[in-house]
């Protein structure tokens, strides 16, 4: 499993790292740098709005699916038509409560006009994540692979015309939405064909099934609860930011404009978890071993998540400047105003991506072992925390704030899953590897501080202390490479654990 593991991961991460780098850097910071902040900010608050009630389009039924078709994968012709009927019903459900909610904070006209594109893209992207926990159910990652980053290649040929081909006088926020929805259309078309194709449906016809659907919906229950806790807490800041400060709209594109990075490089954490769910389940029904594993994805995660972080935090201002040049309209004291707030968010935000990272490992562990009950009470802290810090940070420290909230909630819950795994799974607690990180971090803060006094560029300086740093990982044994090409090549052998 390691050797697939691998494999499958090294296809996947190349063909994110040839798009969604483009996608991050290219195309949607050059539509903020373009539209400028407030309207960015107004887009980004309603985007996050749309994924409060996320979890009603879905209702946890992609992580049950992909769990239950990686143990069971001869139901997927059986399960496909009867979802078919009842994620339709869900995106009603979704609809009624989105409306709803935006009519209680009393959204305008205009914001509820955005809303409902937004609401529809969220409705295909819910499906299209559907149609593929099918094909990584099955273990066919390179096909699940390819069609993870078709949407965002899509995207880019779409939103570089308008932005660059002299199509439309004056790029405007809603062009950006319009060529989302076009690109998840084409996506869930062609992602839909495949899983039909690999069901073995010649001909698709959807089924009311009311008892079916209810059995499905009751599975799914924890998975959605789960799920609805982690988007609260993972996409809430925006939202009061808007809502809580009368320039609300400005300091949610300030952390709009931080925050892209962290999903940015989140993405790829996230592509772990992605290979990992179906992986550990059909381990935990075989009744393999799966400390290896975590041990191995969490090595490759966290080595590139603490360089990142680290350096992100030291080299903030640097970073925020180059990523966001003063904006059409806006006066140099407005941006230096901008710059402040905006890199000491981004260096904060930047940490988070080590617990992010460390929670796509463990939370997705507990996952696939049915661990419902830890995670969701791991979760609703988490929450609690998130929303009560805000409320209490927001109206003193504007978007800082929310990123310190982020911060303390993303590194709460990475602790708690790592001791809920450990306590689960009875894993022992292995000094020297656990040394080795502390001196990796320790190793990574001395050559970030020592590189910001060299004579260079502060991209040299950064290039330089990236490499120096992973350097240390080899030599202080953390990141084994040649490790790694020898599961590669064999697979895991006997004796190779540290």
């Amino acid at each position: 499993m390691q050797r697939k593991f691998l494999k499958n991961l090294v296809l996947l991460l190349v063909l994110n790292l040839l798009i969604k780098p483009f996608w991050i850097l290219g195309i949607d910071r050059t539509v903020q740098n373009t539209v400028g902040a407030a309207e960015y900010g107004f887009y980004f608050a309603i985007l996050n709005f749309s994924f409060l009630f996320n979890i009603l389009l879905d209702f946890g039924i992609t992580n049950f699916n992909n769990r239950n078709i990686a143990q069971n994968t001869h139901l997927v012709g059986k399960h496909l038509p009867n979802i078919f009927v009842l994620k339709m019903m869900l995106f009603g459900v979704y609809l009624l409560f989105t409306f709803a909610g935006a009519l209680f904070i009393n959204y305008s006209r205009e914001q509820i006009m955005m809303l409902a594109l937004l609401a529809f893209n969220q409705f295909l992207m819910s499906f299209i994540l559907y149609l593929r926990s099918n094909l990584s159910g099955l273990h066919l990652f390179r096909t699940d692979s390819l069609i993870s980053v078709l949407d965002r290649s899509l995207m880019i040929i779409i939103v570089g015309v308008l932005l660059w081909g002299n199509v439309v006088d004056e790029f405007k926020i809603k062009y950006f939405v319009f060529a989302q929805t076009v690109s998840y259309l084409l996506t869930f078309t062609i992602t839909f064909s495949i899983v039909l194709r690999k069901a073995g449906t010649r001909f698709f016809r959807p089924t009311w099934d009311p008892p079916f659907m209810m059995t499905i919906i009751r599975q799914s229950l924890p998975f959605a609860l789960l799920v609805l806790l982690m988007t609260f807490y993972n996409r809430v800041d925006s939202v009061m930011l808007e809502r809580m400060l009368p320039d609300g709209a400005i300091y949610s594109g300030i952390y709009a404009s931080a925050y892209r990075l962290l999903d940015a490089v989140s993405q790829f954490s996230f592509l772990f978890a992605v290979l990992l769910l179906p992986i550990f389940s059909r381990m935990i029904k075989q009744k393999e071993p799966v400390e290896g594993l975590v041990r191995l994805s969490f090595t490759l995660v966290i080595t590139p998540a603490v360089i990142f972080a680290i350096g992100s935090f030291l080299y903030g201002v640097e970073i925020m400047k180059l990523l966001y040049p003063i904006h059409p309209g806006e006066s140099i004291s407005e941006f230096i105003l901008r710059m402040d707030e905006s890199s000491m968010v981004f260096s904060l935000l930047m940490l988070c991506f080590i617990g992010t990272s460390t929670n796509y490992i463990f939370g997705t562990l507990l996952t696939a072992n049915g661990s419902l009950k830890e995670l969701n009470l791991i979760s609703l802290t988490g929450m609690l925390v998130n929303v009560g810090l805000n409320l209490l940070l927001i109206p003193r420290y504007q978007a800082v704030g929310s990123a310190i909230a982020s911060l303390a909630t993303q590194s709460l819950v990475a602790l708690a899953q790592v001791i809920v795994v450990f306590r689960i799974f009875k894993i022992k607690t292995n000094y020297g590897f656990t040394i080795r990180l502390l001196l990796l971090v320790a190793g990574t803060i001395l050559i970030a501080l020592f590189s910001q006094q060299l004579p260079f560029s502060w991209i040299i300086n950064l290039l330089i202390m990236g490499f120096s740093s992973l350097l240390l990982a080899v030599a202080v044994r953390f990141f084994r490479i040649g490790h790694f090409i020898s599961i590669m090549r064999f697979g895991e052998q006997p004796g190779s654990e540290r």
